[in-house]
C-alpha cells in the first residue's frame, strides 16, 4: 500500500479519531473520497495487519461501482501492486455495512493471476 500520508488531504481526522482514538498514520486512516463517478462520498478505511493491506470502501446509498473500486485501489495501493475482492462462501460472509466493499493484499506472496487468455485479448482489438 502507497504511504497513508500522501492521502492527507482526504483524511478524516475528525471521525477517525473519535471512532478509534486516532487519525490513523502512513499506514492507516480513514478517508473521504469524491466519487470519479457522480462527485458523491465514498468513505475508505484502510489498514495493515496481520499479513494484510486492506481498504475498505462504502457509499451511504449504495455499493461502490467497479469504477469507483478502481479509483480507490489506484488511490491507496502502489502501481506494482495487486489487491482483490473476495466472494466467500455464504457461511464465511460478514456484513457490517450495506454498501461496503473490500480491497485486499497479501503482504508475505504474489497473488496468483489467471492466464491472460482466460480474460480476453490483451490489447484493443486484438483477436
Amino acid at each position: 500500500m502507497k504511504n497513508l500520508n500522501s492521502l492527507n488531504k482526504l483524511r478524516d481526522i475528525g471521525t477517525a479519531t473519535r471512532l478509534y482514538g486516532s487519525a490513523g498514520d502512513h499506514e492507516a486512516g480513514m478517508f473521504r473520497v469524491p466519487s470519479s463517478v457522480d462527485g458523491e462520498i465514498i468513505t475508505v478505511i484502510a489498514s495493515v495487519g496481520e499479513g494484510w493491506d486492506h481498504v475498505s470502501a462504502s457509499r451511504q446509498d449504495r455499493c461502490p461501482t467497479w469504477e469507483e473500486m478502481e479509483q480507490v485501489k489506484l488511490l491507496f495501493f502502489k502501481d506494482g501492486e495487486t489487491a482483490f475482492q473476495l466472494h466467500v462462501p455464504p457461511y464465511d460472509h460478514i456484513n457490517i455495512h450495506p454498501n461496503c466493499l473490500h480491497l485486499w493484499r497479501p503482504l508475505d506472496g504474489k497473488i496468483p493471476m489467471p492466464p491472460t487468455w482466460m480474460v480476453g485479448p490483451k490489447e484493443r482489438g486484438a483477436a
